[in-house]
């Protein structure tokens, strides 16, 4: 299960791109109630699935299970 709210995508041009949309969930999952995408489609919680990669990598180095 992703630990993160994530997103229905709505009206939201970049949600191809998004972790919070891409992410597979689970059963229990938390959702935004209103996709937080602006009227001028940037938004605030946007998590792109390059980002999560790099923090994927930075968890597993702390946890000491990567390298540097």
């Amino acid at each position: 299960m992703p630990d993160i709210t994530m997103c229905n995508g709505t009206g939201c041009p970049r949600k191809e791109s998004c972790h919070r949309f891409t992410a597979k969930p689970s059963e229990y999952q938390s959702y935004f109630v209103t996709p937080p995408v602006k009227e001028d489609g940037k938004c605030e919680m946007y998590w792109g699935d390059a980002q999560q990669d790099i923090y994927d990598a930075l968890s597993d180095i702390v946890n000491g299970i990567g390298n540097l």
